[in-house]
């Protein structure tokens, strides 16, 4: 099955804009209406969609860390790289490895 993100709210929508003109699905926590809710609430959000979420917040990690069941979390420190760059990331994971592969799994950019 083919790899569907979640971007959560500090993931600039240019990205999600990127990741569709790709042809990846892509949802976002603010066009979910779910911004400001709580990390665990997104997550919870992005695992029962099927959803790999992207992050740059690290609190995510935390909760990965701590047995909190997910889809696969790819975390990205936004300050590393360019948001083309993000992208083509992506969009690469989302060829090379199958939904499947990422459950329960942190990827770091």
């Amino acid at each position: 099955m083919d790899i569907k993100f979640h971007l959560d709210e500090h993931i600039d929508s240019a990205v999600a804009t990127g990741l569709r003109l790709r042809g990846v699905d892509v949802t976002t926590t603010i066009e979910q209406g779910l911004d400001g809710t709580s990390d665990s609430r997104q997550l919870a959000f992005a695992h029962a969609q099927g959803r790999v979420l992207v992050t740059c917040d690290s609190d995510f990690i935390v909760l990965a860390k701590s047995g909190v069941p997910h889809a696969g979390i790819v975390f990205w420190p936004a300050r590393h790289r360019r948001l083309g760059q993000v992208v083509l990331d992506l969009v690469l994971l989302s060829r090379v490895v199958n939904a499947e592969e990422t459950a329960g799994h942190v990827e770091f950019l």
